[in-house]
């Protein structure tokens, strides 16, 4: 067992959770009480919309000390319920290796899922017996119905407008593979959810159009589609409510049809659907190879994806949270050489950081690069001081545009117009500006600050080219 240290619960729960997507087993969290729990559930949140192996060992008080109501006492399954698809509360040592054995059981339960084992303070000082060294066994995925797999080939073969939407085990290399054969014959589209726990893209693998966050483009880019067939997600709706806008984005007298479940077997399902459309020997459609050119003058985000999509390496992770300034990062990386892109699933900011810390945990052989936004940098900054304590090979983009982008964005969008003086007082990261170069080297991190494109294409191409972990400031206008 390797063990790492977080300084605070919310880099541990998203380390967790990075940890889990790349290597497809459960990390184990260590937390203190139910407010070391609560520390930590924004990115239980994220992880659990991820549907991603977790075990969390939350330590409590001992059993006799409970009734005392002391300082530290909380209802810690209270807390981890609403993130917990399997809980248990320890009475006593001896039932310590049963429940260890059915929580790692329970974790890797299809999808995956966050079970969360409370444990009394006098169970780590009184006898447990021996532990279970039996293998743990896996509960299988659920093979989808013949009907399920008839139903969708049908709205694939009725000639009308077809997409796939495509989530889970169908955006990695074999599910992309058997997606775009089916695409291919029956000319439907593929598409993703806006935010995905892990997309497998680049050069010479099948492209999946990304469905936009907001609503009028997910709207305008699904007009006319008569079927929509599910693979491991749910029908779309909007990460937000807006006046005068509809929460589904299924077009009208548009038919949904469940082809599988994320709980169910998708692999098997996409290979049965490509027998049954003919689609075996068709060659699906492939991204071309495409480096972009280095941009110059003013440093944007724009500037920064031509950047990366020119100097990405091959197999690099991308940990995502560029939220504003990263619209154009996904469409200009897309002929980049073939890597792993990571989002914010469950849409709780200070995931970025702290998912690149486990991901580089679990690939110590990739370069991960960590997008990130800098007023949601703020919340786990925390993560860089394990990276470096580590020797994780991360580099983190600070987009340092020193306000709430984001907010300002949905301010307007709500209807309440341009923010006035105070509205965008509070939306500043001005008076006094971050310094990420000093926090960054506070946490034994080296960084630099650049303001122009071409000084960030030079220190990108620097810092790709050593191990990390280091940091650029961006300072983005």
């Amino acid at each position: 067992m390797r063990c790492v240290l977080g300084l605070f619960e919310g880099v541990v729960t998203g380390a967790a959770d990075g940890y889990a997507r790349m290597s497809n087993n459960p990390a184990a969290t260590l937390m203190h009480l139910g407010p070391g729990l609560a520390n930590g559930l924004a990115n239980l949140h994220n992880a659990m919309r991820a549907r991603v192996p977790i075990i969390n060992i939350i330590g409590d008080h001992a059993t006799y000390h409970r009734k005392f109501d002391a300082p530290l006492n909380s209802d810690v399954a209270a807390y981890a319920r609403p993130v917990s698809g399997w809980i248990r509360d320890v009475a006593t040592a001896s039932e310590v290796p049963e429940a260890t054995y059915d929580a790692i059981t329970a974790a890797l339960g299809p999808p995956g899922q966050i079970a969360t084992l409370i444990v009394p303070a006098d169970c780590s000082w009184n006898e447990a017996g021996d532990p279970i060294t039996d293998p743990v066994l896996v509960p299988d995925f659920e093979r989808v119905t013949q009907d399920a797999i008839q139903e969708a080939a049908n709205a694939l073969k009725s000639g009308e407008p077809t997409v796939l939407l495509l989530s889970g085990y169908a955006l990695r290399d074999k599910g992309l593979e058997l997606a775009g054969r089916v695409a291919a014959t029956t000319s439907a589209r593929l598409f993703c959810d806006t935010f995905n726990t892990r997309l497998q893209r680049g050069a010479g693998r099948v492209p999946v159009e990304r469905l936009p966050y907001f609503p009028e483009q997910a709207m305008e880019v699904l007009a006319g589609v008569r079927h929509m067939i599910i693979v491991g997600t749910r029908p779309p709706v909007g990460f937000f409510a807006y006046p005068g806008m509809p929460s589904e984005f299924t077009p009208p007298g548009c038919s949904v049809h469940v082809l599988a479940r994320p709980d169910q077997h998708i692999i098997d399902a996409l290979k049965r659907l490509v027998a049954a459309v003919g689609a075996e020997k068709t060659e699906p459609v492939r991204q071309a190879a495409q480096r972009a050119v280095m941009l110059q003058g003013p440093l944007n985000g724009d500037a920064i994806a031509l950047s990366l999509a020119a100097l990405m390496p091959e197999q690099a992770i991308i940990a995502d949270e560029s939220i504003s300034d990263g619209f154009s990062v996904i469409p200009r990386t897309a002929g980049a050489p073939p890597h792993d892109w990571l989002f914010i699933t469950g849409g709780a900011i200070g995931q970025g950081m702290p998912l690149a810390t486990g991901t580089a945990i679990a690939c110590p052989d990739r370069k991960v690069i960590n997008l990130q936004a800098d007023g949601s940098a703020m919340y786990t900054l925390q993560s860089l001081w394990t990276q470096a304590r580590e020797s994780l090979d991360v580099t983190t983009i600070i987009y340092a545009n020193r306000r709430y982008r984001i907010l300002e964005i949905e301010h307007e969008r709500v209807g309440a117009g341009v923010p006035g003086p105070r509205a965008r007082d509070m939306l500043s990261l001005s008076r006094p500006n971050l310094d990420w170069v000093r926090l960054a080297e506070g946490m034994g991190v080296p960084a630099r600050r650049v303001h122009s494109a071409e000084a960030f294409h030079r220190q990108l191409a620097a810092y790709l080219r050593e191990p990390g972990p280091n940091l650029i400031e961006a300072w983005v206008v």
